[in-house]
């Protein structure tokens, strides 16, 4: 009796998890990317922009199922830094401004990703990272302090316009506060009964209600697109220089953000591509940018969204970019959401990023890694809006630090009878080479008794070329004087250099 085999029935539940998620995702994602863009002083339409085409570009080009890509609050604020000091924040110079700038920072990173130098993404040292993201946070919840008392923008500096807004009590907007109160209130609520929860949206028609209960009495959000950008390369080509640092500091700094989600979310068996990674990244600020959007990133709240909502594949960030499109001709009904309620999602999304508390435990742990870190969270408070200088002094600091520590390099003199021992500990590189030299100029000094003398390197970590011929030049010098020396310890690379430099 021949056994009937079964006819394989595909199962569509995989792509119907993806389209749920997606959808989750989008109820989650309009409303940030308006706050979002808000924040980076751009219209809604850039924000709506960069919630409807980097995420389709991402799905296309990325290896992580469960990274979304869109307007983040560390990003916009980066944007804001860069653009702040040339441009009026809003004016329609700063949103082709900001246009370019993801334009920039896609081509930076689909150059890096295309040299397989997706290494980028671990180059932010942890002290530096957490020092920067907590002063971002600081800052991100500052600026939203006037929205939050119901006052509009005034155009100066955060925290000229913070002060401005909390000195002044009589004009603080009790509907204004009350709204952004019960935001943070029910989010939060909502998060803890259930993560898949839409808060965001339940705020969001919060805020509607009570406009169209009340009236508009706070500032509200205004005039929203319901059409479309067209796509355009007319931008101001002629301030790419000026823009070149900001741009390069958002393509590595804002990588790291969507690089952690995809470690933290990597699938078993199918670890995250870097490097292709950076290729969907860049891929999605470039489209952003033609479509003047702003510079895009990967956000952690809506990836771990996704992921709890049971996305299986990279079609759930398409899903999400296609409802937002789907959404945009029904926009207006956005137009009476007050601005309070905005500012609170992004200050709930900022509080996440402060880190205060693992500041003061690296402390413990070293001292000189918890400075880097200070260092930099004052320098991002301290030098606001600019906040990309604040990033590339804390890289620098840490660079200093890290050389510092490497240049020290621990020399041990042992005397047995007629055998001098000098042992090295550490890395041994032309940043190290002066203890080095001390020690052989102290020896030479007094070769009284001396017949033999042994360079023991096997406690070296590393040793680089200038070290190997300062060794060797020794090695000649000491032999010279009639002295049985000997380098010992040398391994791999090191021992087939010096062998190579004997040789002549």
């Amino acid at each position: 009796m021949t056994a009937t085999a079964r006819p394989q029935v595909r199962t569509l539940r995989p792509p119907l998890d993806d389209v749920v998620a997606g959808l989750t995702v989008a109820l989650v994602l309009v409303p940030q990317a308006l706050a979002y863009a808000a924040l980076a002083g751009l219209p809604p339409s850039a924000g709506l922009m960069a919630a409807i085409f980097p995420p389709l570009a991402s799905a296309l080009l990325g290896s992580s199922p469960y990274l979304q890509t869109g307007p983040t609050a560390l990003t916009s604020l980066l944007t804001l830094g860069v653009l702040a000091g040339t441009f009026v924040p809003g004016s329609p110079g700063y949103v082709q401004a900001a246009a370019l700038l993801a334009l920039m920072v896609g081509a930076i990173r689909v150059m890096i990703g295309l040299a397989r130098f997706g290494a980028l993404a671990y180059f932010m040292s942890l002290p530096v990272l957490r020092g920067f993201t907590s002063g971002a946070a600081v800052l991100i919840i500052v600026s939203q302090v006037p929205a939050l008392l119901g006052r509009g923008s005034s155009g100066l500096g955060v925290w000229a316009a913070a002060w401005r807004a909390v000195s002044d009590p009589e004009r603080y907007n009790v509907a204004a506060i009350v709204l952004a109160a019960l935001t943070i209130a029910l989010i939060r609520g909502l998060r803890r009964v259930s993560p898949l929860i839409p808060g965001v949206l339940v705020a969001v028609l919060l805020g509607l209600a009570a406009t169209a209960v009340f009236g508009r009495v706070t500032p509200v959000l205004g005039p929203m697109p319901t059409a479309l950008s067209l796509p355009s390369l007319a931008l101001p080509w002629g301030q790419a220089g000026s823009l070149m640092l900001g741009a390069a500091v958002i393509a590595v700094v804002g990588f790291a953000e969507p690089a952690a989600i995809a470690r933290t979310f990597t699938v078993r068996g199918k670890p995250w591509d870097a490097d292709r990674e950076l290729i969907a990244q860049g891929a999605a600020n470039l489209v952003s940018g033609v479509m003047h959007g702003m510079p895009v990133g990967g956000s952690f709240a809506r990836s771990a969204l996704n992921r709890q909502a049971g996305a299986r594949t990279r079609l759930s960030g398409a899903v999400a970019g296609l409802a937002v499109l789907a959404f945009l001709p029904f926009a207006n009904v956005l137009e009476g959401l007050p601005r309070a309620v905005l500012a609170a999602i992004v200050v709930l999304s900022a509080s996440s990023l402060l880190q205060l508390g693992a500041l003061f435990k690296l402390w413990r742990y070293a001292k000189s890694q918890a400075s880097t870190a200070l260092a930099t969270f004052v320098l991002t408070l301290v030098m606001a809006p600019r906040v990309d200088y604040a990033v590339v002094l804390g890289i620098s600091l840490a660079v200093f630090t890290h050389l510092y520590r490497e240049a020290q390099l621990g020399v041990t003199v042992e005397r047995e009878g007629g055998t001098v021992t000098i042992r090295f500990e550490g890395v041994l590189w032309f940043g190290s080479l002066q203890a080095l030299e001390r020690a052989l100029q102290r020896l030479e000094e007094d070769l009284s008794g001396v017949e033999r003398v042994v360079l023991d390197t096997s406690r070296l970590g590393r040793v680089d070329f200038s070290a190997l011929m300062l060794l060797y030049d020794a090695e000649q010098r000491l032999s010279d004087q009639g002295l049985d020396v000997s380098i010992t310890g040398l391994h791999g690379r090191g021992e087939m250099i010096m062998g190579r430099i004997r040789r002549g």
